[in-house]
């Protein structure tokens, strides 16, 4: 394994992508970006599957970005470089849009590509020792127009200039702050608070869920180019389905509801 890989694990109600590169803090080499497709579309088709989680392996890190050691073969020559970003941009554009909610549980080092990928999740949930950057500025490469735009949607323009044109780091307070992060934990509790947290999201009605994201990614298309259509369709199937009657049924009978994605 001397490039890395994502490891995919199936377990009550979730789908574990795992960014695995330790040695080198979960850098992402190429065949990495190019799994990510892979890893959420198993997530996807497994029926059991109500959230697909991303993390990094170990405690020190998300990822560290993109591993720069491979940048001599991957990213350099016009070809190299146009097979690199388009794996890169198939990565973000799988769990931007996936048809389930996507969270990414960031501990330790959260830079460059890294960021730009759990920003592409729906939530990020980190523990109060991340720190976060993206260090182009610094490097000297050019920073492709899908990371800035993933940027750009989700911490809004002033925040996500303020980030590409400084290339300073931040801690988790201020990534709080600019809302690069929903939740944060310290070390102590940070994986029993993470495990509720998610834990609450699979048990929440499928349906419903797979409308929600259908609606929340057309927000954030161009004005031009959106269409509420299949949004609005998930709607009308969630008034049809089993899991609304059991909502119906367990608020009446004060108790927790047992939803099927039926």
């Amino acid at each position: 394994m001397p490039h890395g890989q994502i490891r995919s694990n199936h377990v009550n109600g979730l789908a574990w992508a795992t960014l695995f590169q330790p040695a080198k803090l979960n850098a992402l080499s190429l065949a990495m970006w190019q799994q990510v497709p892979d890893a959420i579309a198993r997530a996807e088709a497994d029926p059991l599957v109500r959230a697909i989680v991303m993390t990094g392996e170990g405690e020190k890190a998300f990822s560290a970005g993109a591993d720069i050691g491979q940048f001599a073969d991957q990213r350099s020559g016009e070809a190299a470089v146009l097979v690199y970003e388009e794996a890169v941009s198939a990565a973000f554009h799988a769990v931007l849009h996936a048809g389930k909610p996507t969270i990414a549980l960031i501990r330790g080092v959260c830079f460059g590509g890294g960021f730009a990928l759990s920003l592409c999740c729906d939530l990020r949930y980190a523990r109060e020792d991340a720190r976060f950057r993206i260090p182009a500025a610094r490097l000297g490469l050019g920073y492709a127009s899908a990371n800035v735009d993933v940027m750009v949607r989700k911490l809004g323009l002033g925040a996500a200039s303020e980030l590409l044109l400084t290339a300073r780091a931040i801690d988790s307070a201020e990534a709080l702050r600019l809302g690069a992060v929903q939740r944060l934990w310290p070390a102590g509790s940070f994986d029993a608070e993470a495990a509720k947290a998610l834990q609450a999201i699979a048990q929440n009605a499928p349906l419903t869920l797979r409308a929600m994201k259908a609606a929340l990614n057309e927000c954030v298309t161009l004005e031009a180019n959106r269409n509420f259509a299949n949004a609005d369709r998930l709607v009308e199937a969630c008034f049809r389905s089993a899991d609304y009657r059991e909502g119906q049924a367990a608020f009446k009978e004060k108790r927790e509801p047992d939803f099927k994605g039926e």
